[in-house]
């Protein structure tokens, strides 16, 4: 495929405006850089939007927006940081970690807000939380951190441990660290625990056979966008399979998943608009501290729980910040 062909097959949802609007005045262009799908990035990208507008930037009005996802593939994210690059963006914005990255191989000078469930500073992104110190800055919204959580609230919610499976995505550099400190949190727990990798959509089908075999009494889901891109297959197997299934965000609870627990994303995809519309007003990254995450959310979907056969005690779901019916 050619680089051309590839780029109209990955931009989805590439902002297009008509020629009067150019004509009528030059605006800013920010460029949005996701790994993830136009459809999955709808929870991230609508707060984001709202606080534009918020702060003054009416999108078509008094800014434009170049999209590109990849759609779970991470390989192509470079290719379309450098595209948004070479289109002179006012502002890079990377939605997550991958996207990150492949911003701040694409360019040192044009500002970028970036979000990161690693630690930015060890990923080279910003030279400290206080003090971003080059072109960028955004928010460590700690997901790669969040396991062992999700790990005692299965616990909490089945009526004996038995085998939990973790599963991650091989092509995620964090995904090694993410099970490191699973086994310590399983181990300390006394919680037998199963890893299983996956590098494709192909591949899943097989692990939930596996996990049937082993018998395997709940599944939880590392930190990754893919997981995100390929969450309707996901629950449909877990259904399928009657296997209680912890989530990382709040969408695939909403979806008929089980549950899930991890930032407010209302909250992340707001200061993200906040940022970039700073930017757009004259402000520096260097600037701009890091943002942490200072809200996060347990969702439970007790229909799902039911089908399940599993028992909400009151205890239980008094914990939940929000219980799909």
């Amino acid at each position: 495929m050619r680089r051309r062909d590839l780029l109209k097959v990955f931009a989805g949802g590439m902002a297009t405006w008509p020629l009067e609007v150019h004509a009528q005045k030059t605006v800013p262009v920010i460029g949005y850089l996701s790994s993830r799908s136009p459809d999955v990035e709808g929870a991230l990208r609508t707060p984001f939007l709202k606080a534009l507008e918020a702060a003054g930037f009416v999108v078509g009005r008094d800014v434009l927006i170049e999209y590109r996802f990849s759609d779970g593939r991470q390989d192509l994210l470079r290719e379309l940081a450098i595209d948004l690059v070479r289109r002179s963006v006012s502002v890079l914005v990377a939605t997550d970690r991958p996207s990150a990255v492949a911003a701040k191989t694409a360019t040192s000078t044009i500002p970028t807000v970036f979000t990161s469930g690693d630690d930015p500073v060890h990923l080279g992104l910003v030279k400290s939380l206080s003090h971003p110190g080059g072109n960028a800055t955004g928010f460590h919204i700690f997901t790669t951190q969040l396991g062992p959580k999700r790990l005692g609230l299965v616990r909490d919610l089945l009526p004996g441990p038995g085998l939990i499976a973790f599963v991650v995505d091989s092509n995620n550099a964090s995904s090694s660290q993410q099970v490191e400190e699973m086994q310590s949190a399983a181990k300390a727990l006394g919680q037998p625990l199963l890893v299983f990798r996956v590098g494709s959509e192909s591949e899943l089908d097989d692990v939930f056979s596996a996990m049937v075999q082993q018998k395997v009494s709940a599944v939880l889901y590392g930190a990754a966008t893919f997981f995100q891109v390929v969450s309707a297959h996901l629950i449909a197997l877990a259904a399928q399979h009657k296997i209680p299934a912890c989530y990382e965000w709040r969408d695939p609870v909403v979806e008929g998943g089980l549950m899930s627990y991890n930032a407010d994303r209302d909250e992340i995809g707001r200061q993200l608009g906040a940022y970039a519309a700073r930017i757009l007003k004259g402000a520096k990254p260097s600037d701009l501290p890091v943002g942490v995450s200072s809200k996060f959310i347990f969702v439970i979907n007790v229909s799902t729980a039911k089908a399940l056969g599993l028992s909400l005690s009151p205890a239980f779901l008094a914990r939940a910040d929000e219980i799909i019916e």
